[in-house]
């Protein structure tokens, strides 16, 4: 009875993030829309998303926090990180989300779906002090570099910022533009 006990315990604590976590990488090619390497994980224990693109000077590193509704985006080669509200009516749940990844829909050509929803932020030139107030996973994703919140920007009048816009592209699913003046 008491190895059965052991045994059952040491198998819980071995498959429980092996069911919580889910990863997959997607090859960027001239033909893909993704430059570099892409990957997604999914943690459903701590209800967070992470893609990271590697692409030399341009790779880049977002997390998804469902549980404060804040997603951010970490800039390797601007030394930056931004941080905003996730839009709930274009960002995919935490679960669709883990459906396509375990269905592999977010490799290959793209899903075969609506074209990628365009996101476009201002970036507050104030830098974020107190990141503890941003949750726990981004704190630890941002800590160490100027951290900077932005806000989502309704409607089509970017033009005036076209020059100072970062842009990451996250599969075939959503366009981000991050506009605004920061120091480099």
């Amino acid at each position: 009875m008491k190895l059965t006990i052991v045994f059952a315990g040491l198998l819980g604590v071995f498959l429980t993030p092996a069911l919580a976590f889910t990863d997959i990488s997607i090859g960027g090619n001239s033909n893909s829309g993704i430059s570099g390497q892409q990957s997604v994980s999914v943690n459903n224990e701590h209800n967070v998303a992470n893609v990271d693109n590697n692409n030399g000077w341009d790779s880049w590193n977002a997390l998804w926090d469902y549980n404060t509704d804040l997603a951010a985006v970490r800039l390797f080669g601007k030394k930056k990180c931004i941080v905003h509200r996730m839009n709930k009516d274009a960002m995919p749940s935490l679960q669709t989300l883990d459906k396509l990844v375990k269905e592999k829909k977010l490799q290959g050509e793209g899903p075969g779906g609506p074209p990628a929803k365009d996101l476009r932020y201002s970036i507050n030139p104030k830098e974020v002090k107190d990141l503890s107030k941003l949750g726990k996973p981004i704190a630890s994703m941002c800590r160490g570099i100027p951290t900077y919140m932005a806000d989502e920007i309704k409607g089509a009048s970017m033009f005036f910022y076209e020059s100072n816009c970062y842009d990451v592209n996250v599969w075939w699913l959503l366009k981000f533009s991050y506009c605004g003046v920061i120091e480099d």
